[in-house]
């Protein structure tokens, strides 16, 4: 084992001990970001707790071009777990551990990149991904806009690494998402009666589900740089009393994944309207923008600058991914935004969750080959 691959599974096993659930967002400015501070020795540390266990910590050193970004939380553990998720396991190919792949793998690589250099480097760390609540990064964007103004001294980066598991390739383009919360008003009564079919909340939710299974269909020719068609998923239906009852009420919980050429608003609409009679209530729980974000022609410019920047930095490009990850809130604010990261987004949320160790390896000299480019 060399050095450097020791040095980041060291990170790694003190970063996996740290409780970093989200839910139940009880994430403090303690434990894990005394830990992160202690090992950026040099760096210009700003620690800022946001709330609801969103927590972020922004370390600087010197003038830097590039800005990093990893989450810290992670999703529960399950029963299925055969150790302790929160004690790292190391066989001869893998490091197993409870965000060992999403996303802490990456984390540890970047304190051991920072240890090894002493050119300008950039972390933003973060505690609330997994709440599909970005406040760590809107407050980043909201202090860090890409265009300051003349009397602003914040830095401007050229470019931003999500470090999301991407098996150490540079991903530049990804689906967005929109989930949403949607009721039908029915009218109670005895299931014997006629009126059932038109009456019943289930019925009126199961025709809006054919209407909308059938666009989602006549959307499968759409294509992006390498993405096909619209994912859809209805999560959850409930509603109803019993068998000979008619439903006086019903809720869907449903989420979509776009290409970055749709339109998001214009498929709420489409999805709104085939409900018929229309939804009591249509409310979109949470959206984030695809990869890159803009139209169509905008979206393709992104890309194309985010391709030349993978190009200088060395970085092999991976393939367009039907996961989100919080690159296109960067790309929205008008970063050019790569997600690179080691491990393979299969195994992420999964009960012994592992990143393989050839890949923390590269990615770590990936990461410090970044940094040190920026001299």
């Amino acid at each position: 084992m060399s050095e450097l691959l020791a040095a980041t599974l060291s990170h790694l096993r003190a970063l996996v001990a740290f409780d970093t659930r989200n839910p139940p967002r009880a994430i403090g400015t303690g434990g894990i970001f005394d830990y992160l501070r202690a090992q950026l020795p040099g760096f210009n540390c700003t620690l800022t707790d946001h709330g609801a266990g969103a927590v972020s910590l922004y370390a600087r050193r010197g003038n830097p071009k590039i800005l990093f970004n990893v989450h810290l939380d992670t999703v529960p553990d399950s029963p299925h777990w055969s150790a302790s998720p929160f004690e790292l396991r190391v066989t001869d190919e893998r490091a197993i551990g409870l965000g060992a792949c999403d996303i802490k793998g990456a984390a540890a690589a970047l304190l051991t990149a920072a240890a090894q250099t002493s050119g300008d480097a950039a972390y933003l760390f973060t505690s609330d991904e997994e709440a599909n609540d970005p406040r760590c990064i809107a407050s980043f964007l909201a202090q860090h806009p890409r265009v300051p103004s003349p009397e602003s001294r914040v830095p401007i980066f050229e470019a931003v690494i999500v470090a999301e598991p991407t098996r150490g390739e540079a991903v530049l383009a990804h689906r967005g998402i929109s989930s949403v919360r949607m009721t039908f008003a029915g009218r109670a009564g005895h299931a014997s009666g006629g009126n059932a079919a038109t009456d019943s909340a289930l019925h009126q939710a199961i025709r809006w589900g054919q209407r909308a299974l059938d666009h989602v269909q006549s959307q499968s020719h759409q294509r992006f740089g390498g993405l096909i068609g619209l994912r859809f998923n209805v999560g959850r239906i409930e509603g109803g009393i019993k068998a000979n009852v008619i439903a006086p009420a019903a809720e869907v919980r449903f989420g979509f994944r776009p290409l970055p050429s749709m339109d998001t608003d214009t498929l709420l609409g489409t999805f709104k309207h085939c409900a018929e009679p229309g939804p009591a209530e249509f409310e979109e729980t949470f959206r984030g923008p695809p990869l890159p974000a803009g139209d169509v022609a905008s979206a393709e410019m992104r890309r194309l600058a985010a391709r030349d920047f993978a190009d200088a930095a060395g970085l092999p490009i991976g393939s367009a991914v039907d996961f989100w990850t919080e690159a296109s809130l960067f790309s929205q604010a008008g970063y050019t935004a790569i997600v690179c990261g080691p491990g393979d987004i299969a195994q992420a949320h999964a009960a012994d969750e592992y990143v393989e160790l050839s890949q923390l390896q590269q990615i770590t000299e990936r990461y410090i080959n970044i940094i040190e480019g920026q001299r």
